[in-house]
């Protein structure tokens, strides 16, 4: 096989990143992205390895049943969505079937439940962050990063946002254009506006506004404000955020307020909660109720334990469990955040949390130390998991019961790995999708220490 050949190819499955699987007569695997399983189709090959190929599609032969039609302008060119293509039942398999296969992959033998789909599939993210960049012409492009690339795709729409995101969008462009404001230049760290940073609260209504300089002012900033301001009366913060280093790093540790309050408010799990723009605060406020509900479900809490929630942002999940134990001890690195969750604490009259900035691994064995004994540890790590050095604290702290709460399912089944061997055995797997039409999935999982 060779480049720029035209094979005809079925297509037997889709990857986690929403290409399509098919197989030569010699059982070569051929990917092509945009391909649902089930369609036939010629292919003209792009690239060759020696155990496997990439291709595009020159033409379809016949169609998949379990595709649909894109709705998405942008689908193509823009690095959001992968699954846009097929329909939401047969992305919910996809994903269901890549959680099982990364445990099959750590040797972990285990009946996941069944994925537990998101309350809704378009407009559900509370957040969006925007590069602003110049395009070839020199126009102003605010929008997303092209898949591998820091190419940025201009947007008017995304199905993913709520509506008036677009008009924020769009207002921001036109202040740019008519005051003739530079946008960023990733190459030479010059121009001023390098992000668009919106925020909602779906509860509240509240909305932040907060533009990412990389400067100190910004011109004719007050006419922004005042616009922004006519524009959705439901905009209760603008904000600048100042960065001013040479890195991908999104906000700088400085906030300039221009209206309102520097937070903006939501409800979650019955909680109120004041959310800074450095604050971590799930996407998808509907799907994380399900998800911290379900978490409390799995670790059957009697209302005696402490509970130690590592990662805990601004203590949304611990605090949503405060009412079923008898302590929580919530453990976060960015300050922001912790005192956010102090806060937070504070307004819905949450007495038994206590909160403490610092690396999760530390913090544990500071723990440890102390002879601080939870009996229920939650974890909510980063894409990249738990440290070794975490696990290992964990496991000396020994609680009854772990529950990891999983941005990616890869690093979980290696996780779940390690503390089947420090005396932990594997009870559930759940699912739940949190960010539908894109590749991501989160899981629940439940972990009880092995009594001698």
């Amino acid at each position: 096989m060779k480049k720029n050949e035209i094979i005809e190819l079925n297509i037997e499955d889709i990857t986690f990143e929403g290409s399509g699987v098919g197989r030569l007569e010699n059982g070569m695997a051929v990917f092509v992205p945009g391909c649902a399983a089930g369609d036939r189709i010629r292919a003209k090959i792009v690239k060759v390895k020696k155990s496997y190929a990439f291709a595009i599609v020159d033409d379809y032969i016949s169609l998949s049943p379990y595709r649909q039609e894109n709705d998405c302008d942008i689908y193509k060119k823009c690095g959001g969505c992968c699954f846009r293509h097929i329909t939401y039942d047969a992305e919910l398999k996809v994903k269901e079937n890549t959680v099982v296969e990364n445990l099959k992959k750590e040797g972990i033998q285990v009946e996941t439940n069944k994925i537990i789909p998101s309350p809704n599939i378009t407009g559900y993210r509370n957040k969006a962050q925007l590069p602003i960049r110049n395009d070839a012409d020199g126009n102003i492009s605010i929008g997303f990063y092209a898949k591998r690339s820091h190419r940025v795709v201009n947007v008017s729409h995304c199905n993913l946002h709520p509506k008036f995101f677009d008009d924020i969008i769009e207002y921001t462009r036109c202040f740019a254009e008519k005051y003739n404001i530079s946008s960023y230049n990733e190459e030479n760290n010059s121009g001023l506006l390098r992000h668009l940073y919106i925020r909602y609260g779906e509860a509240s209504g509240e909305i932040m506004v907060c533009l990412v300089i990389n400067g100190r002012k910004l011109p004719n900033s007050d006419a922004f404000a005042a616009g922004l301001i006519n524009l959705n009366k439901d905009i209760t913060s603008i904000m600048l955020n100042v960065n001013t280093e040479k890195t991908n790093v999104i906000l700088g540790r400085k906030n300039i307020l221009l209206y309102g309050t520097p937070y903006i408010n939501d409800i979650l799990c019955d909680n109120k909660y004041h959310i800074s723009p450095a604050s971590f605060y799930q996407i998808n406020r509907s799907g994380a109720e399900k998800l911290y509900n379900l978490a409390a479900e799995m670790a059957e809490l009697s209302g005696n334990e402490t509970a130690l929630d590592l990662y805990c942002g601004v203590g949304t999940i611990g605090l949503s469990v405060a009412n079923r134990v008898k302590k929580v001890i919530g453990v976060e690195i960015v300050p922001d955040a912790v005192e956010d969750a102090k806060r937070n604490a504070q307004i819905n009259n949450i007495q038994n949390a206590e909160f403490i900035c610092s690396d999760a691994a530390a913090a544990a064995e500071a723990l440890l130390r102390h002879g601080e004994r939870p009996d229920v540890v939650i974890v909510d790590p980063p894409r990249k998991g738990c440290s070794n050095e975490l696990i290992g604290t964990i496991s000396k702290l020994s609680p009854k019961k772990i529950i990891m709460i999983s941005c990616n399912s890869a690093t979980m089944a290696r996780d779940i790995h390690l503390l089947e061997q420090s005396g932990y055995n594997l009870g559930k797997v759940q699912p739940i999708d949190m960010f539908p039409r894109t590749a991501h999935v989160e899981c629940v999982v439940l972990m009880s220490r092995v009594e001698k």
